[in-house]
């Protein structure tokens, strides 16, 4: 299983569909054959593998899988029937496919008198897979907001002056986390005051192997000159303050993971609409005042509604420090094994209001 999870790891990290490897096994418990997934419209990695044994070859065999076969038609056919066909012996699988159409394989391999096992390394698997887990189950992408502020929450000096808040180890770690993500997003406000250019940088300022795509979220028009068109990216425009809508969208592009970073308007638009599953909060060792706080409005008008977080890591970044933290109520890679296939929102709050207005307070990273 853990070849099967190093060989998923060739498989782009971004996009709709999960990285997933397969090893098949001789009966007598040598490799016979190996593959993964390349992408959306490729052979997924169980029919990778077969296509590498002739066609008597895989009969009575072992498929090591890292996850549930398939079990729905989409771009390929299913890869429960494929298996079946192929005469394969045992199906071993790392974690459950939690999509609602493309769940079902191991049942339909044991009504076809193969032997089925799930589980194997799951806690490995779940977490090279969290990020597509939680988009699979909940129907959207994997949602990061990041802000940095002062220690008495502000992002940004009463003149609205920001740069920096937090030194250069915090700053350059954004940018790696950016790079992770597919997407990163902006309100127009932010667009507009701060001309940011969205890239994924290299402490020398050369840029990172992967690009997230620069979103601009808002009505306001772009001008041609502004620096998110210089992005290795062409970017989207997403004329839409409904930030559930937006991510709709995105998803429907193929976008898994996103990455908030627009201001305190828009991370509190996503805040309000309980559709954040990790914050990043970079803390800096000093004290502002005023009213630039890091977010806004985002429902909370008495205790009782306060939004409980987990912090899951604290890291120190020169004189700053990263607070890693998700919704307390339930961690995403235990929902994301459940095959659930509802949009109940991740931090357990209903959305109240789910717009993104175009006010801007300056960003700090």
């Amino acid at each position: 299983m853990r070849r099967a999870l190093h060989l998923a790891a060739n498989g782009p990290a971004e996009g709709v569909n999960p990285r997933v490897g397969c090893v098949i096994l001789s009966p007598a418990g040598d490799i016979i054959a190996e593959g993964w997934h390349r992408g959306a419209g490729t052979c997924h990695a169980e029919v990778d593998a077969l296509g590498h044994l002739d066609a008597a070859a895989a009969r009575g065999a072992t498929a090591v899988v890292t996850l549930e076969p398939c079990n729905h038609t989409g771009r390929t056919g299913p890869c429960a029937l494929a298996l079946i066909d192929a005469g394969i012996g045992r199906v071993v699988y790392a974690v459950a496919d939690p999509g609602q159409n493309s769940s079902g394989g191991a049942d339909r391999l044991r009504a076809a008198g193969v032997d089925v096992t799930g589980g194997l390394l799951a806690d490995e698997a779940q977490a090279f897979l969290a990020d597509w887990l939680v988009s699979a189950r909940l129907g959207r992408p994997f949602v990061t907001v990041k802000w940095a502020s002062s220690l008495d929450g502000r992002a940004a000096a009463a003149d609205g002056s920001s740069r920096w808040i937090t030194g250069p180890p915090a700053r350059q770690d954004v940018h790696e986390r950016r790079a992770a993500a597919d997407a990163i997003l902006v309100g127009t406000g932010t667009a507009l005051a701060d001309d940011p250019s969205l890239t994924a940088r290299a402490a020398d300022g050369s840029l990172l192997p992967h690009q997230p795509r620069p979103v601009v979220v808002g009505r306001r028009p772009i001008p041609a000159s502004a620096a998110v068109h210089r992005h290795p990216l062409p970017p989207w425009f997403v004329a839409e303050h409904d930030v559930a809508e937006v991510l709709a969208g995105l998803r429907e592009r193929g976008v898994r993971r996103v990455f908030v970073e627009g201001g305190p308007t828009l991370a509190s638009a996503f805040v309000r609409a309980s559709l954040v599953d990790e914050y990043l909060v970079y803390l800096a060792p000093t004290l502002l005042g005023g009213d630039r706080l890091a977010l806004g409005d985002i429902g909370v008008t008495g205790i009782d509604a306060q939004r409980r977080l987990r912090i899951e890591q604290l890291l120190p970044l020169g004189d700053d420090i990263l607070l890693v933290a998700r919704p307390a109520e339930t961690a995403p890679a235990d929902r994301a094994a459940q095959p659930q296939t509802q949009t109940t929102p991740t931090d357990g709050h209903r959305p109240a209001a789910t717009t993104a207005e175009d006010t801007h307070v300056h960003r700090n990273h």
